[in-house]
């Protein structure tokens, strides 16, 4: 996004505009800016066979998904659904990893069947899909590594109370289901969480990876093809914030594991699921000020969007800079800009922000990821459209909800 002439446009194309054509809440993502966040992690893990699976809990518009498969990129599913959307779309089942937390057996030999990538993070599904399939099906097994990482506690999942993964203190465990069932084991895997900076906390979950594989390279992982080190790559929400130095990581990972299949005997693959570092800051999320009050010593901007579009300012204290695209050259003055639902929905307190009058349009940065995917019909209001701007053109991917959709679903009997 840039501001020319005091109009703020993506690839040319004037954001108003697209308000004008579309409407608002408005989410608008740039194709150009997804595209360039995927090679940029390509180009950062040359030197080793790399391959970049997007975590599409980030964002599922079929349309990111059919841009990123284009790219070359692969599907991180955590659901079944997630894998039928990306068969759907047109990734190829060998292109997509499965791995849900919590779920039963049903959903995981429903994925079987699908022929997807399976990834197991408890032991007693572990136990159960190889009693059931023994060395029929490969699996990748994804491992706790107790590793406290992220930007928040929420969104840290490789520490040693996560819910996710197989704790690496049961090991052991995995041997013995191993060595019973016969499992044919593909991959490893583990993932810190969402918001890293330090190339170091993937580093350390690397080593105890490889150091668990190459302690077993002729026994539990002689089928080992690829070792997955997650994603979790941080963005810069704020203007002072440091961004994660993908090179960085991507040099020291590159030399640890080119060491590591040296030692192992043979060329393994190396794979990571970034989502927020691909689609995040792509995304805006565009509202109109319906209200602006002064409460006290607080002047509110009430925007017609609220946490039923975008909940992580809420759910985790998340801050996205917020924009006036209106009057991007007016006198800065203090908002605090909320949302329209019947709840406390703040976006930002006490923000600078260029005068923001009743009608303005301000634009909340950083809202490609876990945005409209986390979006909800809560106060009865309808989902926003979505917008894809990518080489110079303007796409509407997703339409408005409309009335009938809050009812779609809804069963009304005779009482």
């Amino acid at each position: 996004m840039e501001l020319k002439n005091n109009q703020y446009y993506i690839d040319n194309i004037k954001l108003r505009d697209l308000c004008k054509q579309y409407g608002t809440p408005l989410y608008v993502y740039d194709g150009n800016k997804i595209e360039t966040q995927f090679n940029k992690l390509v180009k950062a893990f040359e030197g080793v066979p790399f391959k970049v699976k997007y975590a599409c809990k980030a964002n599922t518009n079929i349309n990111i998904l059919k841009l990123l498969k284009n790219l070359g990129c692969g599907q991180d599913a955590v659901s079944i659904n997630d894998v039928k959307i990306g068969l759907r779309v047109g990734f190829q089942s060998q292109e997509i990893m499965y791995t849900p937390n919590m779920v039963g057996m049903d959903e995981i030999h429903e994925a079987v069947k699908l022929g997807v990538h399976i990834n197991i993070d408890s032991i007693s599904i572990l136990k159960q899909f190889g009693e059931y399939y023994g060395n029929k099906v490969p699996v990748c097994i994804r491992i706790n590594p107790h590793i406290l990482a992220g930007g928040n506690y929420k969104i840290s999942t490789g520490h040693i109370n996560s819910k996710f993964g197989i704790s690496i203190a049961r090991i052991n465990e995995v041997h013995d289901i191993i060595a019973s069932t016969g499992l044919k084991v593909e991959g490893l895997h583990f993932h810190n969480g969402s918001d890293i900076q330090d190339a170091d906390a993937f580093i350390q979950g690397l080593d105890i990876m490889l150091g668990e594989a190459l302690s077993f390279t002729d026994s539990y992982y002689k089928h080992l093809e690829y070792i997955d080190f997650g994603g979790g790559f941080k963005v810069a929400y704020r203007d002072e914030d440091k961004a994660v130095d993908i090179e960085e990581i991507g040099r020291k990972t590159v030399e640890k594991f080119q060491s590591f299949c040296k030692e192992f005997g043979r060329q393994l693959t190396l794979c990571c699921e970034p989502g927020k570092f691909i689609v995040s800051e792509a995304g805006i999320l565009l509202g109109t000020t319906e209200v602006v009050k002064q409460t006290g010593n607080t002047v509110f901007a009430g925007i017609n969007t609220g946490l039923n579009h975008l909940i992580r300012p809420m759910m985790y204290d998340a801050y996205h800079k917020i924009i006036n695209i209106s009057n991007p050259g007016g006198d800065a003055q203090t908002y605090t800009v909320v949302g329209n639902i019947c709840e406390t929905d703040t976006f930002g307190k006490d923000r600078q922000l260029a005068e923001v009058r009743e009608g303005d349009i301000l634009g909340i940065l950083n809202a490609g990821a876990y945005g409209f995917s986390m979006s909800s019909q809560y106060n009865s209001r309808f989902r926003p459209a979505e917008a894809l701007v990518y080489k110079s053109k303007a796409h509407l991917i997703r339409k408005r909800e409309v009335f009938e959709d809050l009812l779609r679903n809804q069963v009304e009997v005779e009482l």
